[in-house]
């Protein structure tokens, strides 16, 4: 009897032993089978419409049973055909923004921030612009060195009290944020009228860089990088001056190519490579038409190329940035043709009463073509637009700057808890949810529709990424094929859609 207790004891071990690593088995064989969005046996999907029935909504979409390919609505992705490597999509975290955001409850923001920048539960947004001193969008003018003398810098209130504790926030969510810093003006005392009288101009609007400051405003860009690195904040890109040729901004200063060109060459470049910095150098930060309609821009047209053409410069600038008040999109095409090897950023846009940035439908639409997909289209390897948050009044924002502004979102005054979702939030999320940092353009083949403006890519982990947008007031229905997977969506009217799949 004995014997066969024991006997049967070993068998039900055994069974349970079995029935352990079989379970084992499955789990591991789910966990391969599992991607980042949760089922690699499936397309994840993120769905924006522009009558706003679904924003930004997820969804799941089989692949085809069978392959496909031959249809004539298919869409062939070509990885074999690369163009640009992406750093990341985003918006401004200017004082304006920080100060909204903190007015919220610490639960309503970390709920906001989650939203927005989480890799896993979010949008993934990755790439934010801040300013160096203030902007139109601060609390107060101020530079980080008020008072005369280089030796007396050191970052202000708005960057400790509001700018680097959101910054942390968001670093805490999304470990791999990458930041832009831009100034809109060096501090009064390294101003002048003008570069042949040189008289001092200590005003926060217009004005110019006078030559003789060109190295103490060098260390002043070094001092600033390396003080918001001990308070923990990396500083991945720069540009020497948000909008060269405004002189009309709130906080700005004109500053002409050959002034930049000078600059950069004999002062800032060398700085950054004696400090052992790695910061990118970003040359321009201005419209496409270099607002050549003014008297005093007519000789500023394609600023970059000028620039490049000095050797000495060139070999410190990663490439140039632009905003899109001015001009077309088709510059950048033109830029990147004649000096490839340079790379292009998208850096501000905005939404306000003068583009109807209430009508979200023409600004989903218009934007998604012009700024989202238009300028990745033509080599931008990110795109940001302007604040990430304004408050119901188009505020906080300083007299002179941007009264008629929208954020990418606007959150209620009188609460700082209800938040309205515009079409800016949207069009940089629709890339940042599914284009991840690394991430390789690529081509495509097959179906083409005008009412279809389109982006595909190919992540770092082997995923596929495409971004959609249905112009027509009818619903498109597509084929996706990669290769090897394919998979059949109606796109609906009028509609944004990003898609992302791996292709194992």
């Amino acid at each position: 009897m004995n014997n066969f207790k024991y006997i049967l004891g070993l068998v039900l071990l055994i069974a349970v032993s079995l029935v352990s690593c079989s379970s084992d088995k499955d789990k591991d064989k789910k966990s391969d089978e599992e991607g980042e969005d949760g089922n690699k046996d499936a397309v994840t999907a993120y769905v924006t419409t522009s009558t706003r029935s679904l924003e930004f909504a997820k969804q799941e979409i089989a692949f085809s049973s069978v392959t496909d390919n031959m249809s004539p609505l298919t869409i062939t992705l070509n990885s074999s055909e690369q163009f640009q490597t992406m750093d990341g999509f985003g918006a401004a975290i200017t004082g304006s923004t920080a100060y909204n955001l903190l007015k919220m409850s610490q639960g309503d923001r970390s709920k906001f921030l989650k939203e927005t920048f989480s890799e896993s539960e979010g949008m993934g947004q990755s790439y934010v612009r801040i300013a160096i001193g203030c902007s139109d969008f601060s609390l107060s003018e101020y530079t980080c060195c008020d008072k005369k003398g280089i030796e007396n810098f050191a970052l202000q209130d708005e960057e400790l009290k509001y700018v680097i504790p959101v910054l942390k926030e968001i670093l805490a969510v999304n470990p791999n944020l990458k930041i832009m810093g831009s100034p809109w003006t060096p501090p009064l005392w390294m101003k002048v009228n003008n570069l042949k009288e040189l008289k001092p101009y200590e005003s926060w609007t217009s004005g110019q860089l006078n030559p003789a400051y060109y190295q103490d405003y060098a260390t002043y860009f070094v001092k600033w990088i390396e003080a918001m690195k001990s308070n923990g904040i990396n500083i991945y890109s720069i540009t020497p001056q948000n909008e060269p040729l405004n002189r009309g901004n709130s906080a700005s200063m004109f500053m002409g190519w050959e002034e930049q060109n000078a600059f950069v060459r004999d002062a800032l470049g060398p700085k950054f490579k004696e400090a052992g910095l790695t910061t990118k150098i970003y040359l321009y930060d201005h419209n496409y038409d270099y607002d050549s309609s003014k008297e005093d821009t007519k000789d500023q047209g394609q600023y970059p190329l000028k620039i490049y053409r000095d050797a000495e410069t060139a070999k410190y600038v990663a490439g140039a940035a632009y905003h899109n008040y001015g001009g077309n999109k088709a510059e950048l095409l033109t830029i990147h043709n004649a000096n490839p090897e340079k790379e292009l950023i998208f850096t501000e846009t905005s939404i306000g009463t003068w583009n109807d940035g209430r009508n979200f439908e023409k600004r989903l639409i218009e934007d998604m073509e012009e700024v989202a997909l238009g300028t990745v289209n033509n080599w931008c390897k990110g795109v940001m637009v302007w604040n990430l948050m304004l408050d119901s009044e188009r505020g906080p924002f300083r007299p002179g700057g941007c009264d008629v502004c929208y954020g990418a979102v606007d959150i209620d005054k009188a609460n700082y808890k209800t938040i309205t979702r515009n079409s800016h939030y949207f069009i940089v999320g629709h890339l940042s949810s599914v284009v991840k940092a690394g991430a390789v353009r690529i081509g495509t083949s097959g179906y083409t529709n005008s009412d279809l403006i389109y982006s595909a890519f190919k992540n770092t982990d082997n995923s596929y990424a495409f971004v959609i947008l249905n112009k027509s007031a009818a619903p498109k229905r597509v084929n996706f094929y990669d290769g090897v997977k394919s998979f059949v969506h109606e796109v609906p009217a009028k509609a944004v859609v990003s898609y992302r799949w791996s292709n194992k």
